[in-house]
């Protein structure tokens, strides 16, 4: 029953610190790093401890997600680094692109 209990209360835990992450990267917006992502590492480890809490056992399964994080936090900032420059330059380059028009809705009186 104790084991339950404190399953539950690491649950908890990492559902709070999968929310707190996930409003930090709304905030920050960076590109290439988005909410989705960082939320897709948290649900891993918010199913795994939830997964414990319901068998009722506390193997390395908190360790292996723990891992898991790491490992793909660390290939997302790399891709993130790898794609930046690229992202930004299209990005300006779209925002930089001006084509001045004359809509088509536009009458003139007369």
């Amino acid at each position: 029953m104790a084991s339950q209990s404190q399953g539950i209360q690491q649950l908890l835990q990492a559902e709070k610190r999968a929310a707190e992450k996930v409003s930090e990267a709304r905030k920050r917006k960076s590109p290439g790093a988005s909410s989705f992502h960082i939320a897709e590492q948290y649900s891993l480890q918010f199913v795994c401890l939830f997964s414990v809490c319901a068998l009722g056992s506390h193997g390395s399964c908190s360790t292996e997600v723990e891992k898991e994080t790491q490992e793909k936090m660390t290939i997302l900032q790399t891709y993130f680094r790898q794609n930046r420059d690229e992202v930004l330059d299209n990005l300006l380059a779209f925002v930089c692109d001006i084509r001045p028009e004359i809509h088509e809705n536009y009458r003139i009186n007369g």
